[in-house]
């Protein structure tokens, strides 16, 4: 299961001009991150690096907890650095990880991010391997009372659990040309690899997840779902780990081919746009930030664990307040909206407010838009990396059907 604590935002971010052309920020007040305080127990009187300075390398212990995976623990690092001349070339990221976790998922990543210098070309991908355990609560919003005793089990509105173990492999990558300014287009294709399926609590088939094979003609222990991207991006955010004003707009098509190995042919449609406004020009961490996801089947099937749904971006990290999947359909829609605020003068401590709704379709009847699903909660931020502006996040969300859970991870959610 692709987890929604991964580390870095794999997304890019657009030229703009630097930050304290458009923000009086206070300069008065240093910035103090995990960096300082292990500096000020360890090696107390030492001057600190300037920010300027001070390496975007962040390495630390893999600790992380969600509702999906349970708690885990491994190794981590986090890296940004600026391969070309500022303001003209954006921040590059790259991650890896390698985890467990106490529902029997381990878990490792690599992923990146690189701008080349002036930004010409964008380079974003990542390669997986896994052990999931991913949860299974049905088709559609949860709304459904009525049909057939399948359409019932697919359905599942009461949300019952269940939990398909297997192995998971992925390989994606994307080019992006720099076409205007602020506007890239780009083109790759992504590698999806599901083996040893299996649901050893219900073996004899009466899930959701069984259901959905038998009227789609999947086997039940294995798929493939490969695919062609394309993309057309816009955006203008000052920095992609945690932004304080700009646009993120990304608008992608998505084609999986049986002639690259995919199991069935399939054609989605995906959005993404995020908006970020800054409330203080002296203090820029209060922001107001605004984020819609969604994807939509336009024509094809679509394996049942690559439906997009609950927690299914690109980053895993929507949804706070219920588990992956949770909620899921062939089109399926997400918008949230956030109020980031600091704390602590000096940033080390920051908070947030959040609230979410989601809405997918279902094979009852059920239409997109018709019905929708809420979840709320609020949450603190820890500075880790000042250079980088990289946050460990602590949330607590809830949401319908007594779904409630406590969210850790690294860099903000959107």
């Amino acid at each position: 299961m692709l987890t929604s604590f991964m580390g870095v935002q794999a997304y890019s971010y657009g030229q703009t001009k630097p930050l304290s052309d458009s923000l009086k920020i206070d300069t008065t007040v240093k910035q103090y991150d995990i960096g300082d305080l292990g500096r000020s127990i360890f090696s107390p009187g030492k001057p600190p690096k300037p920010t300027q300075n001070k390496s975007g390398l962040t390495p630390m212990p893999s600790i992380a907890y969600n509702p999906s995976i349970g708690a885990q623990i491994g190794l981590k690092a986090v890296v940004g650095k600026v391969l070309g001349q500022e303001p003209n070339t954006l921040m590059s990221v790259a991650a890896t990880s390698a985890s467990i976790t106490t529902k029997g998922i381990i878990y490792f990543y690599l992923s990146h991010n690189v701008y080349t210098p002036g930004n010409r070309w964008n380079l974003q991908g990542s390669l997986v391997a896994a052990k999931t355990v991913t949860p299974d609560f049905g088709l559609g919003i949860g709304k459904v009372s009525t049909g057939t005793e399948e359409e019932l089990i697919l359905s599942n509105p009461e949300r019952k659990g269940y939990a398909i173990h297997g192995e998971y492999y992925n390989f994606r990558e994307k080019v992006y040309k720099q076409i205007m300014d602020r506007l890239f287009i780009g083109a790759g294709a992504s590698f999806e690899i599901r083996r040893k399926l299996e649901d050893p609590n219900n073996p004899n088939g009466s899930t959701p997840y069984h259901i959905y094979n038998q009227i789609h003609g999947f086997d039940k222990d294995h798929y493939m779902a490969n695919g062609f991207l394309l993309n057309l991006q816009y955006t203008t955010r000052d920095n992609q780990n945690r932004a304080y004003k700009g646009i993120y707009a990304d608008v992608g098509i998505r084609a999986n081919q049986s002639w690259i190995g995919s199991t069935k042919n399939a054609v989605q449609v995906t959005t993404d746009f995020r908006k970020y406004w800054s409330l203080s020009a002296r203090n820029p961490e209060h922001v107001i930030a605004l984020w819609n996801w969604g994807s939509y089947l336009v024509s094809g099937t679509l394996p049942y664990l690559e439906l997009p749904g609950t927690g299914k971006d690109a980053n895993f990290r929507s949804g706070r307040g219920y588990t992956i999947g949770y909620f899921k359909g062939t089109q399926y829609c997400y918008s949230e909206i956030e109020y980031r605020f600091p704390i602590t003068r000096n940033d080390f401590i920051s908070g947030v407010t959040f609230f979410n709704i989601q809405t997918a379709n279902d094979l009852s009847g059920t239409k997109l838009f018709q019905q929708w699903q809420p979840a709320g909660g609020a949450g603190l931020r820890v500075l880790f990396n000042k250079a980088t502006r990289t946050n460990l996040c602590l949330d607590y969300a809830f949401g319908n059907f007594g779904a409630k859970g406590f969210f850790l991870g690294l860099n903000e959610v959107f």
